[in-house]
């Protein structure tokens, strides 16, 4: 597919870009913004959602299970679309989808018809996420241009999950509905700019024609998307869940054997052997996964033991939000120097040290400036190397494949994320499930806190080992110096 990128390729000094692209940039990251904020935003309103439609709390969590089950079961087949189809086509039909279901779920009254929504918001997102970041990988030259523009645009995403909280105390104060409605004037004043300034591009030649391979790998995610969140409840090891698993295992069988048999597949099984995009979606995994976990413990302790309102728990998270918004003026600098791996490898060592705190030092009455605060900062700096994964997962991506690189970077923090949350209520229900005061329940949630600690840990070994990989490959590839010359021989004769 062709494009024609906003940036020149040579622009090894500084970066300068024109009204128009800032303005592109900045659209793009609005949208993602509202994908983030629209998960960690609806999780503050839940409680007094479920006391206005009476809904139980097995139903509740399908307010947040049905946008990820639609985000992640389909964040494949919406970046391979977008490579097909076109990218400002695709983006633009799915971000007006998006505003129209935000918009209904601030009407309706029915708690099945509120999850619906969810769940098509969900799927608007699984096009718009993944697009959006191959537009700009597309239209930005490999090197400082890209890695700024991708910096500011992964700082805007993990924002939106920061500062989700923060939004979400302050307009369930107003009413629970607003939760719906805040996103519905923003997206569609993004949905105009997108109008005028995503560039247009054309259709593949080829491709697009592999039915059965988007049928079977959007069948097999939404399954294990489904089967993950469910499993808490109805019990790992019940029949259903097995079941469930065993058809992700057949369906996932038979879009491996498609994907090597036509002719044009919906996704090149090659890609995936691409060792930095599969060390990039590790490291995703490792960061969604355990931050997810630790916000979803630390919500439930701060205000169900320790009483704290849903606004007291956002002001107190804050710095991590703010921590995401000032890395957008230097990570971008940080990869021009130093590469994206170390920065992975050790902001992520640092964030599983910040949840080691939460494991050591978390009591019934913790100290803000003692405890929490140094805590709530080193995570922070977790989310600073954020930006490198993106740009570690897309670097060297031929154009037509970065929207599938893009969909397999995002459908890992998806899926990803389910599982580990998944599990993470697996380990504490048994312990908080029956605690009735602030230390029994502290003693419940300790174990899932560990756990997130350990994800977060596993993720900044396997970043390590990727960098030594990557230095004695080097080694090995570079040339060997040159003999020095034997001196020459001088004929006596």
């Amino acid at each position: 597919m062709s494009s024609t990128s906003l940036t020149p390729p040579a622009s090894a000094g500084a970066v300068r870009w024109s009204r128009r692209t800032w303005g592109l940039l900045m659209t793009l990251c609005v949208v993602l913004f509202l994908d983030g904020l629209d998960v960690s935003m609806v999780g503050v309103a839940l409680p007094s959602i479920g006391a206005e439609l009476d809904l139980s709390t097995s139903s509740l969590q399908w307010l947040i299970s049905g946008y990820v089950l639609g985000y992640g079961g389909l964040l494949l087949v919406g970046g391979r679309t977008a490579d097909l189809l076109g990218r400002r086509r695709v983006f633009l039909v799915a971000l007006a989808v998006f505003a129209v279901a935000s918009l209904l779920g601030g009407l309706v009254s029915s708690g099945p018809l509120l999850i619906a929504t969810r769940f098509i918001k969900g799927l608007a997102a699984a096009f718009t996420a993944p697009t959006g970041l191959s537009i700009i990988t597309t239209n930005f030259a490999e090197g400082p241009a890209r890695n700024k523009a991708l910096s500011i645009y992964t700082v805007f995403g993990a924002g939106g999950y920061s500062s989700g909280l923060l939004f979400g105390g302050l307009m369930t104060g107003l009413g629970w509905r607003w939760t719906f409605l805040l996103p519905v004037p923003i997206a569609l004043l993004a949905l105009v700019a997108a109008y005028f300034l995503v560039p247009r591009d054309e259709a593949a030649e080829e491709g697009g024609h592999d039915l059965l391979g988007a049928l079977t790998s959007g069948a097999a995610m939404l399954l294990l998307v489904y089967t993950v969140v469910s499993a808490p409840e109805v019990g790992w090891s019940s029949a259903r869940t097995i079941l469930s698993f065993a058809g992700v295992a057949a369906l996932f069988a038979a879009f491996v054997t498609i994907e090597r048999r036509i002719a044009h597949p919906l996704i090149r099984l090659g890609i995936l052997r691409k060792a930095t995009l599969v060390r990039a979606s590790i490291a995703i995994v490792a960061v969604g996964g355990s931050y997810f976990s630790w916000q979803f413990i630390v919500t439930l302790f701060l205000q169900d033991g320790l009483g704290w309102s849903p606004l007291e728990l956002a002001l107190a998270l804050l710095p991590i939000g703010l921590m995401v918004t000032a890395s957008a003026i230097f990570s971008d600098k940080l990869v021009d120097r130093f590469g994206t791996g170390p920065i992975i490898a050790v902001t992520m060592a640092v964030m599983a040290v910040g949840y080691l705190l939460f494991v050591l030092r978390l009591d019934t009455a913790p100290s803000y400036a003692g405890m929490l605060l140094p805590a709530l900062l080193l995570i922070g700096i977790g989310w600073v190397g954020f930006p490198a994964i993106n740009i570690q997962a897309t670097s060297g991506i031929e154009d037509d494949e970065q929207g599938l690189a893009a969909g397999v970077l995002q459908t890992s923090m998806q899926v990803g994320a389910a599982i580990v949350l998944a599990v993470t209520t697996a380990i504490i229900a048994s312990g908080a499930g029956s605690a009735t005061t602030p230390a029994a329940l502290l003693d419940g949630y300790r174990p899932g806190l560990a756990f997130a600690a350990a994800v977060s840990a596993a993720g900044a070994l396997v970043a390590i080992g990727g960098l030594v990989l990557e230095r004695r490959s080097r080694r090995h590839d570079a040339p060997a110096p040159a003999a020095e010359a034997e001196p020459a021989l001088v004929d006596a004769a």
